[in-house]
């Protein structure tokens, strides 16, 4: 076995059997978004509703074009000198120019704060011990809320894995001691290959990956990011229909193959009876399953969990998102 292997079940075995592992989130983008207008340019772009967003909060979000597709999915902090931004690499560039083009409308100022800032994740049940030593965080910190540290860290419970877990957002100098600190402290860092699979049993959709600007917000199990009681946004007449509707044509799911037989993404899901339902867009093999998990989107009349289908020459059931129900479903407090 080399020694990549067994580091890479190390740091698995950290987030899924109560330890902690250390996740570099910092390759994403962070932009802040300031100004005496930033709530309601921001308000008329995003799907969720960020005049009730209080200091030191954050909320889930999406940015869609006006057919409703997804442009970007976001995280947004509120902090003392405006809203902090958070996206996937792969939007990066893309919310930056979105936002900047209204910067000559108003009180709307965007500075793109990427290589000055950088964000780290705990991920596993052993954080909280972790974190409650390291910086005194409080037991009962809710989601949603950012604990600031005196250090000048914001830390916020997230999760990328389907288990408890912390962000750390922090100045970028500072981002390489942090590393080495919590290492020291039991943290295992988690290479990249082995996030991708713990992504993937969490059920979390990618950018690029398993959504893109063809995709219908409705279809991504992004529900949090939607506020279906706020005022006029980019895509919201589409958005709110398709919810009156009942629901979209197709949906993100979960794919169980009955064994570890590898199948591409791109493959197509197919009913008992051979008919195309569905195409597979991120597969792996879970180590806790012992089986090739894969997302993809299926129609609506098949999502039903335990609905048997067919891939390339293997077979799977639907299942109910994540595959894995890790500590963060246990309670909605962390």
């Amino acid at each position: 076995m080399t020694e990549a292997v067994t580091q890479a079940q190390s740091a698995y075995s950290a987030v899924r059997d109560g330890g902690a592992g250390l996740i570099d989130l910092s390759s994403r983008g962070r932009i802040l978004v300031s100004g005496a207008d930033a709530v309601m340019f921001l308000n008329g772009l995003v799907t969720n509703d960020v005049k009730t967003l209080a200091v030191n909060s954050w909320i889930t979000a999406a940015l869609a074009n006006v057919q409703g597709r997804l442009l970007a999915s976001i995280r947004i902090m509120h902090r003392a000198d405006g809203f902090l931004l958070d996206t996937e690499a792969a939007t990066h560039e893309k919310v930056f120019r979105l936002l900047e083009r209204f910067t000559l409308a108003g009180d709307f100022h965007v500075s793109d704060l990427s290589n000055e800032t950088a964000t780290l994740s705990l991920q596993g049940r052993g954080t909280l011990d972790l974190m409650q030593s390291e910086f005194g965080l409080r037991h009962d910190l809710k989601r949603g809320t950012i604990f600031p540290t005196p250090q000048g860290l914001e830390i916020f419970p997230a999760t990328h894995t389907a288990e408890a877990g912390f962000d750390i957002v922090m100045p970028a100098a500072l981002a390489l001691r942090w590393h080495d600190r919590l290492v020291e402290r039991g943290a295992v860092p988690v290479d990249h290959a082995t996030q991708e699979v713990l992504r993937i049993e969490a059920g979390i959709p990618r950018y690029g990956v398993d959504m893109d600007e063809n995709t219908v917000l409705n279809e991504t199990n992004l529900d949090d990011a939607i506020s279906f009681t706020k005022g006029c946004y980019t895509g919201q007449e589409i958005i709110i229909r398709i919810k009156h509707r009942g629901h979209v044509a197709k949906k993100l799911a979960g794919v169980v193959l009955r064994d570890d037989t590898p199948v591409a993404p791109g493959a197509t899901i197919q009913a008992e009876t051979g008919d195309e339902i569905g195409r597979i867009t991120s597969v792996s093999m879970s180590p806790r399953l012992a089986r090739t998990i894969a997302l993809g989107y299926v129609k609506y009349d098949y999502l039903a969990a335990g609905t048997k289908v067919k891939i390339d020459d293997t077979t799977g059931t639907v299942t109910l998102l994540p595959f894995i129900r890790g500590g963060w479903y246990e309670s909605d407090a962390t």
